[in-house]
């Protein structure tokens, strides 16, 4: 039986200390108007360079993340391709349905996992995991769980997404997450059970080190390079060039008149010049530097969807549907390491306390869990099925049905199988020499048919006739070429023999006729 889980004024938690009520219903990591918990920030973005990029990822190297955080969410806004793949990724998982496996078969335990089922069915819940997705990109995300108390049970009465530059690491050990506060440079430590802080592991080393941000940082540098370029060149490219042409005598006002004129040109297609200077259109021809920016363009998306969901075919490559459907939107085990340590943090900072609480710090929570399935081939799971199963191999409908995406019927359920006229002409089957049909006696089968096994039994009486016609014809004849000439004038005795035929015939048309 569970242990009491409530004192006057405070409840237990997953760690057997009690936790005041108050710490628990109100905010604790609220942001600020002033100080260091503002939520207005300055852009970082704009003129963005190889220097001005090593300062910020130094300064979060030795424990000021801010500018590199500050960044990271911009890096989302200005880039689409980025925005995109990001978005895959993080959808990937988020789109997967929560299953929860109770802690044993126990009444007691299916309980707890039935009251962990309704908490994960709630509407708020979804967004949850979108908002702690959002420490792949930036090393750690944190939600504040509001926690209310009402008919005897705890429960999350909302999930407040918190501004990652609000919290900052402690200087010992750079892994203590804390909040930032103005009157402590050290920040203060999260108050227990009320954050739920998602930490991906993308990488070994220390945490603030491990978003997709600061990989993909450099790539988003080069391309805003490569895009400014590039419309500085569409911006002259295809404008024919304006030469100016003046003779020797032409004075230096006159040399400005005409440049002035050439200019005019460029911008306002108008401009007057003495009749004594000319100007000439040169067009350009080529235009190859379009393509050098647009192939580093596509290169550096290449680099980002690499380092984000694991590949290019998906995104960038302009592969065939099924390709891409083999490889996913997201690489496989990068889809399995986001979901098992997205099921990690929920189990640890949400599902305990939440089990705690409401059902004592004895009772084993149940294991909430987000199941990746690996794409399956059907036609080759069908193939080998047809190959496989002939042959002996017993498989379960059950196993098939999930693998295939069906739902498993009920037990007075029609379900499809062989008919039986297939199953009865499995086997490869002869035509009739009649009628060009297969019937069921003419084909080749497993067991003997009836009507032959009948007409085999009397074969001796049915010949005897024919066979003593043609003995006698030898035994009358002198030599081998006179039998063979009386031989064909022969007429042989065949009337036992028909009609056993005919009977034969007569039956197996009843039988065909039966089965139709």
């Amino acid at each position: 039986m569970p242990k009491e889980t409530h004192t006057s004024n405070s409840v237990i938690g997953p760690d057997g200390l009690p936790i005041k009520y108050s710490l628990l219903t109100e905010e604790q990591a609220a942001p600020t108007t002033t100080g260091v918990r503002s939520p207005w920030v300055t852009g970082l973005a704009e003129n963005l360079d190889p220097a001005k990029l090593a300062k910020l990822l130094k300064a979060a190297d030795a424990g000021d993340n801010q500018d590199f955080l500050t960044l990271a969410e911009e890096m989302e806004e200005r880039d689409g391709h980025y925005s995109a793949v990001l978005g895959q990724r993080k959808r990937a998982v988020s789109g997967i349905e929560p299953v929860v496996t109770p802690a044993s078969d126990d009444q007691f335990d299916k309980d707890v996992s039935a009251s962990v089922e309704d908490l994960i069915a709630s509407p708020l819940f979804p967004d949850m995991v979108d908002d702690l997705l959002d420490g792949i990109a930036k090393g750690y995300s944190v939600v504040e769980n509001i926690w209310q108390y009402g008919d005897k049970t705890w429960w999350p009465e909302d999930y407040l997404h918190r501004d990652p530059r609000h919290f900052q690491f402690d200087k010992e050990t750079g892994r203590e997450l804390r909040l930032r506060d103005d009157e402590d440079a050290e920040g203060k430590p999260l108050t227990p059970w009320t954050m739920i802080v998602h930490r991906p592991k993308l990488k070994s080393g220390l945490p603030v080190r491990g978003g997709l941000a600061r990989i993909v940082a450099w790539s988003l540098m080069l391309k805003t390079y490569t895009l400014n370029d590039w419309a500085a060149f569409l911006e002259v490219f295809g404008m024919p060039l304006r030469l100016g042409k003046y003779d020797g005598q032409a004075s230096d006002k006159e040399k400005r008149v005409l440049l002035r004129a050439v200019r005019d040109l460029g911008a306002d297609a108008a401009a007057i010049i003495p009749k004594s200077m000319e100007v000439d259109f040169i067009e350009c021809s080529g235009g190859k530097g379009t393509a050098v920016f647009a192939e580093m363009a596509n290169f550096l998306d290449k680099q980002i969807s690499k380092a984000v969901i694991g590949q290019t075919m998906t995104v960038d490559d302009g592969s065939s549907r099924s390709q891409s459907e083999t490889h996913d939107n997201v690489r496989g085990d990068i889809k399995k390491a986001d979901a098992r340590q997205l099921a990690t943090t929920i189990n640890r900072d949400l599902i305990a306390p939440y089990v705690a609480f409401n059902f004592g710090v004895d009772v084993k929570p149940p294991v909430v869990s987000f199941p990746v399935e690996d794409p399956e081939d059907l036609k080759a799971l069908s193939d080998n099925l047809s190959k496989l199963v002939p042959l002996g191999l017993r498989v379960a409908r059950a196993d098939v049905n999930k693998r295939m995406g069906f739902r498993v019927p009920e037990d007075d359920e029609p379900v499809l199988q062989i008919a039986p006229a297939v199953a009865a002409t499995s086997e490869k089957a002869h035509a009739c020499v009649n009628c060009g049909e297969r019937h069921r006696a003419s084909a080749t089968q497993m067991d003997e048919d009836p009507l032959v096994h009948e007409a085999l039994e009397h074969w001796e009486q049915d010949m005897t006739p024919i066979v003593a016609g043609v003995i006698e014809l030898a035994r009358a004849s002198s030599g081998f070429d006179d039998f063979l000439a009386r031989l064909d004038e022969h007429t042989p005795d065949v009337s036992r023999l028909g009609q056993r035929l005919a009977i034969s015939m007569m039956k197996a048309k009843g039988d065909g006729l039966s089965d139709a």
